[in-house]
């Protein structure tokens, strides 16, 4: 059986006011031409569809005609929401008019019975168990009490718990003549965070690899946006994100996986570049420096970190002389320092840091509080 295994698309997402519906269109019609080529039986996308919960039109759009044409030539489809996307979206809306076409699409988790493991059979005879879990909050996992009563790490246990509960429920129907899947949207402990990622949310909730059975073939992993490999008692991995989402990810190598697997041997996994997504790139130096080492950056969206003092206008300067920069900061070391007992100015900083110095002045060392702040931005934003 060959599988292709994709996740984090973020349909909608915007880089400093600058659309990337283009790039997204590009690079999900080459996802599209990999499945072809490569003639898969099986596609996961395990998550994270759009960029936020209330997608546009035509965002929706572009994932709704992808997901179609992933589907052409009798290609079985899986597909999970993740933690950007509106769960009730996806099962309420996407699974049913979805399943009609053949998918298989899980919005909120569920028992097995209910769509939380699916059998597929391939085109060349073989049979596959799909165990699909979608991004699960811990606040969801974990009941109040223990997340008001428990230690950080008694807490972080807790979720670890529920997440081996649930996914060896879903396995339940493995056997050893079938090729034994799992997929998730999660935080795998030993995942690299491919740089974009809001890091507080991650933080504290992770999944040990032994959680997965010893009988699973492959685990296809959504959340972290770098194609990684984590060890473990099967074969696991993040396919990472098809488009480089920030500047924090310009190193990213933006793939898809193709795995090779039979029930009776172990899954390979090769990634296969994806082209249509703009290069990220990050310049520093003085206002001469960046200017020429932009010329040789082609048509990458730049942010431009100027070792100098600012001055006024100095970003209109930048942009003038390099129409792709998305972004103009000063160097930390050139930025003019606050005075001791001064109040810290808020511009260009984020709301989380902002949290995280009112903790730090009201001497409060809880990171529960902090992830929780994230949450809560998060769902309002």
């Amino acid at each position: 059986m060959k599988i292709l295994h994709t996740a984090d698309w973020h349909v909608g997402k915007v880089l400093k006011n600058q659309p990337r519906i283009d790039e997204q269109r590009a690079v999900l019609r080459d996802l599209v031409r990999v499945a072809d080529e490569e003639d898969v039986d099986l596609v996961i996308v395990a998550g994270d569809l759009f960029e936020t919960a209330a997608p546009s039109p035509q965002a929706q759009g572009l994932v709704m005609q992808t997901l179609m044409a992933l589907r052409a030539e009798g290609r079985h489809v899986v597909v999970l929401a993740g933690n950007h996307d509106n769960a009730r979206l996806v099962q309420d809306v996407y699974r049913p008019v979805l399943g009609e076409l053949g998918m298989h699409v899980v919005g909120t988790p569920q028992r097995p019975d209910r769509g939380g493991s699916v059998t597929l059979k391939a085109r060349s005879g073989e049979q596959a168990v799909v165990a699909a879990l979608p991004f699960l909050s811990h606040r969801v996992a974990v009941r109040a009490a223990e997340v008001l009563l428990h230690a950080p790490s008694q807490h972080n246990q807790d979720y670890a718990n529920r997440m081996r509960s649930i996914i060896g429920m879903l396995c339940a129907d493995f056997s050893g003549d079938t090729v034994n899947l799992v997929t998730t949207h999660a935080t795998m402990l030993g995942g690299r965070w491919g740089g974009g990622e809001r890091q507080v949310q991650l933080l504290g909730y992770e999944v040990p690899p032994d959680t997965f059975p010893v009988s699973t073939h492959y685990a296809a992993l959504g959340h972290l946006h770098r194609y990684q490999e984590i060890g473990g008692p099967c074969p696991i991995a993040y396919s990472g994100s098809p488009i480089a989402l920030d500047f924090g990810e310009e190193d990213n190598t933006s793939v898809a996986l193709i795995v090779h697997v039979t029930p009776d041997t172990r899954a390979t996994v090769r990634p296969v570049p994806l082209t249509g997504g703009r290069r990220l790139a990050t310049l520093r130096g003085t206002f001469d420096e960046v200017v020429a080492a932009g010329e040789e950056a082609g048509d990458a969206f730049l942010r431009v970190i100027l070792k100098e003092k600012a001055k006024a206008g100095i970003a209109d300067m930048v942009r003038e002389k390099l129409p792709n920069t998305l972004d103009v900061q000063i160097d930390e070391n050139f930025r003019a320092r606050a005075q001791s007992g001064a109040v810290k100015s808020r511009v260009g900083r984020s709301p989380t840091d902002l949290f995280a110095d009112f903790l730090s002045e009201k001497e409060i060392d809880d990171p529960r509080l902090g992830a929780m702040f994230a949450e809560l931005l998060e769902e309002s934003t």
